[in-house]
């Protein structure tokens, strides 16, 4: 059993991990505290970009005077790596110090880790410790993990509706539906998230940026699903500062054969200069779970998807979604466009619950956030 003094320099370390939160992916977040033989803290770093020095590396370089990793014990949010990618394993890196522990709150499941780094620690006769609060460590990196065991994106629905549950007015006018704060907060999530994804229909009808603009922080790749590609390239997502960060997913391959062309693009005034991506057509749509396959392929770990009625129906009725975010303003419309439609649910016995779910207030709205 894990005595106190170690929950506390665990927390220290999970504290310092999230502070990688939208920077990593589609690495975990990664936090490392280091503790004398005396009890002080003598090294901290965290996992701050994606291809930079992990967070074990920057806590030994924090330390002053090498002289104290004698005896010292490691605290690390995740088990340290033990393969070549953007860096050197931390595993080999560690088990060259002079420290007698290192405490891990969770063993890494991608395969090229799994227990390999608590290995080669172990056969330098360091002691390993592994599961000191492994619920929150696991709390953390919910969405890598989801990632990483399913080889999907974590999805995560936004929805703002009013309150008899209407997301646009009778002539398809949302602005806005949810408040300043509300709207506030999804930008938060934009940031966090590695990818925002909609619909053809919202990108034609509210041609939205899908940037980072009410709050600081990373901006995410763009995805939108163009069937037929079709969509004007006049629309901020082709044609914005972003343009690089947008995803086009289309089931027209050969239409997308020939916006690839590279003697075409040439003769092209205004190309796009984001990627396209092709999947197959999924009755006359694009196949949602190939393109979620597809994004992960890209690197893509995390999805917030800000699409209309369609999208959102269509990703809850397959089982697509990890997440949803709703937003229910103070408001009645009477009328319009309903958030969610033709679940093929036709019985109250047959109602899908939510996992666990929370209430909270956001400014004048009432947000329900809701694992499926």
């Amino acid at each position: 059993m894990p005595d106190q003094k170690d929950k506390i320099w665990m927390q220290r370390a999970l504290s310092l991990a999230e502070k990688g939160l939208g920077y990593v992916s589609p690495n975990p977040m990664v936090g490392c505290v280091i503790v004398s033989k005396d009890g002080d803290i003598i090294g901290e770093g965290y996992h701050e970009r994606y291809g930079k020095a992990h967070a074990e590396v920057n806590a030994v370089r924090s330390v002053k005077d090498p002289e104290m990793l004698k005896g010292a014990t490691v605290y690390v949010t995740l088990e340290p790596c033990s393969h070549h990618g953007k860096t050197p394993p931390c595993a080999d890196m560690l088990a060259e110090l002079p420290i007698k522990k290192v405490v891990m709150a969770m063993q890494d499941p991608n395969p090229s880790v799994n227990g390999k780094g608590l290995k080669i620690l172990r056969e330098q006769n360091i002691q390993v410790d592994v599961g000191v609060l492994q619920d929150e460590a696991e709390k953390l990196n919910e969405k890598w993990l989801h990632a990483i065991g399913t080889s999907t994106p974590f999805v995560t629905l936004k929805i703002a509706q009013t309150a008899d549950g209407y997301v646009a007015a009778p002539n398809g006018d949302s602005k806005w539906i949810s408040c300043k704060e509300s709207r506030k907060l999804v930008h938060r999530w934009r940031s966090e998230d590695d990818a925002v994804l909609v619909g053809r229909n919202t990108a034609l009808h509210d041609n939205p940026q899908l940037t980072v603009r009410l709050t600081e922080g990373r901006q995410p790749k763009r995805v939108v699903l163009d069937g037929p590609l079709e969509l004007p390239k006049h629309l901020n997502l082709f044609s914005d500062s972003f343009e690089e960060k947008t995803i086009v997913i289309t089931h027209n391959k050969k239409k997308a054969e020939q916006d690839v062309d590279p003697m075409l693009k040439m003769l092209q005034s205004n190309y796009f200069r984001g990627e396209l991506i092709t999947v197959e057509n999924d009755s006359g749509h694009v196949h949602l779970r190939e393109s979620l396959s597809k994004l992960y392929e890209m690197g893509i770990h995390s999805v917030l998807v800000e699409g209309g009625q369609q999208l959102s129906s269509a990703l809850l009725r397959q089982g697509l979604v990890e997440r949803l975010q709703l937003f229910i303003a103070p408001k009645i419309l009477g009328g319009g466009t309903k958030s969610i439609i033709n679940l093929n649910i036709n019985r109250m016995e047959d109602v899908r619950p939510f996992r666990d779910f929370t209430w909270q207030q956001s400014g004048s709205d009432m947000l329900l956030t809701a694992n499926l």
